[in-house]
């Protein structure tokens, strides 16, 4: 599999290292997705980490021009519908993300599984999350995606709170209060490697795949 790199921060070099060393072919890590050579474009999976201004940009020439694409980009929420017409008008399979980690998709399997538990028993939630001062987006993607599992589950939106504060990587805590009792379902992400390692592993889900896709409904069946 042969892969470019769209966003050359922290996050592609990142990804970079690990394709290297899993022995996968990295064709081009740019700044510039769409200074890509076509010809390369079209043998290659584009894994986007860029900004939400960069990705609303570049999107339509990734889902023309790649083979398929893995996209970790958050801030889009706004133009979903207009995304995922363009790669399925295309063709181009997609998989997409607030959070590639390994772990935290298995906190959207705990948290999806806790509010049908605690459905109707009057529980109230709330999330919580912490990033680096960095991070452009508040509230995070992988909040709004909690947010958006506890309200499917139990029909309250739930409130987030965002902290920014020096270089930490991520924390995610979803709290739900009752008359008796309180819960919390967390994940603290020591680095970015885990968001990174799940991106690689996407892209490796893209061959002989279909459609546009959200990364945990791939993996959680």
């Amino acid at each position: 599999m042969q892969v470019v790199i769209s966003g050359y921060g922290k996050m592609g070099h990142m990804i970079e290292g690990i394709l290297l060393n899993k022995r996968m072919e990295v064709a081009l890590a740019s700044e510039d997705v769409c200074s890509v050579d076509p010809e390369i474009a079209k043998e290659s999976v584009c894994i986007d980490f860029t900004t939400p201004e960069a990705f609303k940009a570049n999107y339509k020439f990734i889902a023309e021009h790649f083979k398929a694409a893995v996209i970790g980009t958050t801030g889009w929420d706004d133009i979903r519908e207009e995304v995922i017409a363009a790669f399925e008008k295309a063709g181009t399979p997609m998989i997409y993300s607030a959070n590639f980690s390994i772990g935290v998709n298995a906190v959207f399997a705990a948290v999806e599984k806790a509010c049908e538990i605690l459905n109707c028993h009057g529980y109230i939630p709330h999330i919580e999350e912490i990033h680096h001062i960095h991070k452009k987006d508040a509230p995070s993607g992988t909040a709004k995606t909690l947010a958006s599992i506890v309200e499917k589950g139990i029909g309250i939106r739930p409130d987030i709170t965002s902290f920014r504060e020096g270089e930490v990587p991520g924390t995610h805590i979803v709290k739900f209060k009752s008359e008796v009792d309180k819960i919390k379902i967390s994940h603290k992400a020591y680095s970015r490697v885990g968001f990174a390692e799940g991106a690689v592993y996407a892209a490796t889900l893209t061959e002989g795949l279909s459609g546009v896709h959200e990364f945990k409904d791939l993996i959680l069946k």
